[in-house]
């Protein structure tokens, strides 16, 4: 009995792993490529797992993209929240926001947000890759609104600050240039002075 735990477990971590490599291969594909470009046998090729193996895993390259999404959303929302969690002061942390941006436009590769970009690509013909790019979103925007309500600013600020970061993402996938984030960021500063100048004033 003990023998036939140790191998399910065994074969479970092999599995992981070898899931975890043909993600790894069609992250990189899918975002650097794009998505309709490239086909099942380059993420083959990639991850150095045979056919027969990867449709095992993932019958569908449908299948494939939506898991590739759904592991990025995962990633994005937790790195950004950990870098968030490295600062004190309630407005500090929104504007780490921006400079947590600027970190991920300097990285090498970057193009942009991979959610617009998969919604730009198959949000019209894939409910599903809408629904996932729709979800990120829609978790980012939770986010800042609990920044924005820790920092006991007006809760109207929170879309605003969305539009600033989406703006910066989708600017710096264009322009190729990292600094659209500090811009967002100076415009966020302003936006929060301005709110709690308005507080002040009230009282």
């Amino acid at each position: 009995m003990r023998t036939f735990v140790f191998e399910n477990e065994v074969i479970e971590v092999e599995l992981e792993a070898t899931e975890q490599r043909i993600l790894d291969a069609a992250e990189e594909l899918f975002y650097g490529q794009g998505i309709q470009s490239v086909g099942m046998d380059a993420i083959r090729s990639a991850s150095a797992v045979p056919l027969k193996r990867l449709y095992q895993i993932f019958p569908s390259k449908n299948s494939l993209v939506e898991a590739y999404l759904r592991r990025r959303d995962a990633r994005w929302l937790r790195d950004l929240a950990q870098y968030v969690d490295t600062h004190d002061s309630p407005t500090q942390r929104i504007l780490a926001v921006f400079d947590w941006l600027f970190l991920w436009f300097n990285e090498p590769g970057f193009r942009g947000c991979g959610f617009i970009n998969s919604f730009g690509e198959l949000g019209a013909t894939s409910q599903a890759v809408a629904d996932i790019a729709k979800a990120h979103k829609n978790a980012f925007r939770r986010y800042l609104a609990d920044l924005v309500a820790a920092a006991d600013v007006p809760t109207w600020l929170t879309d605003q600050l969305v539009l600033l970061a989406e703006g910066a993402m989708t600017t710096a996938a264009i322009s190729g240039s990292p600094e659209p984030a500090r811009h967002a960021k100076d415009a966020a500063r302003i936006l929060l002075r301005t709110a709690h100048s308005a507080i002040v004033a009230a009282v």
